[in-house]
């Protein structure tokens, strides 16, 4: 049943209702149009309402059912941690890797643990890094003699990140 014919039925049974009572007249009939009067405007108030209730379904869902409604997305490894991963595993593999690409990163990493400039305070940088990792952060550290050679391993890498998150 479709909603105007739905509160046409109703209007029509009130409207029905109001004429019997108007002719059997159980009670006055101020009484009886007061009844009727409250009856349309209930009737009147609940299509307004129902309309309203669509028109605005209509145009936009709250946010709380957006929420709930909106696909989710699967989670992923951040891809800073991706790239950094990336990273540990071409130093590995490759000495060129680790001279170009893996040597600025701890470089970058030092500066920001020591709070310092590498080159202009140098002494203070090896003393803090220690021999190893000053060998492979300093500015001047030579270029590895064949570049396609293996890289470091992951045991030294491990123990190169953990003396720089000792600083």
């Amino acid at each position: 049943m479709s909603i105007l014919r739905r509160y046409g039925f109703t209007l029509t049974v009130a409207t029905v209702a109001f004429a019997i009572l108007l002719g059997l007249r159980p009670l006055r009939t101020e009484t009886i149009v007061a009844g009727y009067a409250i009856a349309l405007t209930a009737i009147a108030l609940a299509g307004f309402t129902r309309a309203l209730a669509e028109a605005t379904h209509d145009l936009s869902t709250s946010p709380f059912v957006e929420e709930l409604l909106r696909k989710r997305v699967a989670p992923t490894r951040p891809t800073e941690l991706i790239r950094v991963s990336r990273e540990l595993t071409l130093a590995s593999s490759s000495a060129g890797h680790v001279h170009e690409r893996f040597r600025p990163l701890l470089r970058d990493i030092a500066e920001a643990r020591l709070g310092i400039d590498l080159e202009r305070r140098a002494d203070v940088a090896r003393e803090r890094l220690g021999e190893e990792l000053w060998n492979l952060v300093r500015a001047d550290a030579p270029a590895p003699p064949d570049r396609q050679a293996p890289g470091l391993p992951l045991r030294r890498i491990r123990s190169l990140v953990e003396t720089l998150e000792r600083l």
